[in-house]
């Protein structure tokens, strides 16, 4: 931990990521492309400062990368020198990274490459493919400051489970990406490296928490990101962005040794997952994640190998068009009518599914966050006397449970974890498909509701957040009219400050929600979903 006057830690820990790029892989000035310049997603094909291999390189999936390393086709150190030339871009156009190692990942590249000539094997499943971490994952040597001036110059001893069991299976990390601070806001937001912005529209919000993630990603600065979830920072980040992510329930990914924003809350269990282009990438790393037997390292890991599962010809789909609270503004509407109408016209029973319990699970899990009256957050804003930034009103204005009044909420949580179970199964119900946010994306600072995600936080179920093939439009997504009850004060804030020309071409997510563990199942009924858009 540090202390000292966060200004001064802030500045000095912006410096030293800008010391860290090369010279070589900062974009030159009369390339960058103006500030007034929304979308900056086609910069690399069209800026001229990429090379033809490079480009080629870096616009490959997961999937097509890992054949031509594994086989020597494509070297280890070309492919992470062109991963860090588009991660540097990125950063110096969203703002998206908090730490490097460059230096580091190309002498593991090397390793690789030299690895493979000498025994003509690759190293494992991942051999040579450079992976982006969210900035909580501790990397040995790297600071983990989610967002806080009291964690500068704080180093890790040690590197995260899931470093480990990635880079035995041959990934190569490269960089850190943005969060915000504590890792408790649904954009990436901090006194420290301050805000990320979405690629694909520079003033609109990433997401958050795994904000950083989601526009290194959607960039192409990565071609695969691992990301966090406690109430939506997967899910919310790939949403925002139109990209690809699993929320997995606890235990089925190891989670040991990375940084908290508030350690020891466990009243909802924090999880990790892949961010990637394509549902294909997000499938092989999940599986070769589990393959690894993390259950061996992390002893919270539940020993479930990788099941094969096999769906019924006629899936039952149910729809949850609201959640009671904040209704989706129209184009995520018009994305949930067009999927629920696709299902259905492909055989499979469509279902609509009350959001009668909603408001209770978002309601318990405003209670977790703040159980301890904000204590674990202010403690780290008071260390340096950095401020509390004003998406954290919630806490900072919180009141401390007693330990009964605590042990009550857990209580509250397993009776609703039942009643929920209990609905879903008499219902008969394969998963919920529902909006991920009310948004496509929205302006930055202007995120308002986490309760389509965060209820699944408290039921621990497995969700994918997925790209639909509807993007916005401004003559069709137009605002509701006055005509409109809003279902709360927030919902007539939303639909209030919906402007369907700033988000305009934004593409549009949707939620598939299926059982607890059930992260094998979610991915075949996502290929269903998937196809029938198609």
């Amino acid at each position: 931990m540090t202390t000292g006057n966060w200004e001064v830690l802030a500045a000095k820990k912006r410096q030293e990521l800008e010391g860290s790029i090369p010279e070589e892989w900062r974009i030159p000035t009369h390339f960058l492309p103006p500030a007034h310049q929304a979308d900056i997603t086609d910069f690399p094909e069209k800026s001229g400062w990429f090379t033809p291999e490079e480009l080629a390189i870096t616009n490959c999936t997961v999937l097509e990368l890992l054949p031509k390393l594994a086989s020597g086709e494509l070297k280890s150190e070309t492919v992470t020198r062109a991963f860090c030339k588009r991660a540097v871009a990125a950063h110096q156009l969203t703002n998206c990274l908090s730490e490097t190692c460059f230096k580091r990942a190309l002498s593991t590249a090397k390793e690789l490459d030299e690895h493979l000539a000498r025994t003509g094997k690759p190293v494992g499943p991942f051999h040579g493919l450079p992976v982006s971490l969210k900035d909580n994952f501790h990397l040995k040597g790297l600071d983990a400051t989610v967002g806080f001036a009291s964690h500068v110059g704080d180093p890790a001893p040690y590197d995260a489970v899931l470093a480990d069991v990635l880079r035995e299976a041959g990934a190569v990390f490269y960089v850190k990406t943005n969060v915000p601070t504590a890792m408790m806001i649904a954009e990436s937001v901090n006194n420290v490296f301050g805000r990320t912005v979405n690629p694909r529209n520079r003033n609109l919000t990433s997401g958050g928490s795994s904000g950083g993630e989601s526009a290194l990603v959607a960039f192409g600065g990565s071609p695969l990101g691992v990301g966090t979830d406690i109430g939506g920072s997967l899910r919310i980040p790939a949403a925002c962005t139109g990209i690809f992510t699993l929320r997995p329930s606890f235990g089925r990914f190891p989670t040991m040794r990375c940084r908290s924003g508030m350690p020891g809350q466990e009243a909802v269990q924090s999880v990790n997952g892949p961010l990637t282009r394509t549902l294909a990438d997000l499938e092989f790393y999940s599986r070769t994640v589990v393959d690894a037997e993390p259950w061996r390292f992390d002893p919270r890991c539940l020993p479930i190998p990788w099941r094969s599962v096999s769906l019924t010809q006629k899936l039952k789909i149910a729809i949850m068009w609201d959640d009671g609270m904040a209704l989706p503004t129209p184009p995520v509407t018009r994305a949930l009518r067009r999927a629920a109408d696709a299902l259905r016209s492909a055989g499979h029973e469509v279902v609509d599914w009350s959001s009668e319990d909603q408001a209770e699970g978002q309601e318990l899990l405003d209670r977790m966050f703040v159980a301890d009256g904000g204590k674990a957050i202010r403690r780290e804003l008071e260390r340096t006397g950095e401020p509390w930034r004003p998406e954290m009103r919630m806490y900072a204005e919180a009141q401390e449970l007693g330990a009964l009044e605590y042990w009550q909420l857990h209580l509250d949580r397993q009776g609703y974890q039942k009643r929920y179970l209990d609905r879903w199964l008499s219902a008969g119900i394969d998963a919920i498909l529902c909006p991920t946010t009310p948004y496509s994306s929205v302006e930055n600072g202007k995120f308002k509701h986490v309760g389509y995600t965060g209820v699944y936080n408290v039921l621990d179920y497995a969700c994918i957040s997925f790209p639909t093939d509807v993007t916005v439009d401004k003559s069709v997504d137009v605002a509701l009219d006055g005509a409109y009850m809003p279902l709360s004060d927030l919902d007539k804030e939303i639909q209030a400050e919906y402007n369907h020309d700033a988000v305009h071409g934004m593409p549009v997510n949707l939620q598939l929600v299926a059982q607890r563990l059930e992260e094998e199942k979610c991915i075949e009924m996502c290929k269903v979903v998937l196809n029938v858009l198609s």
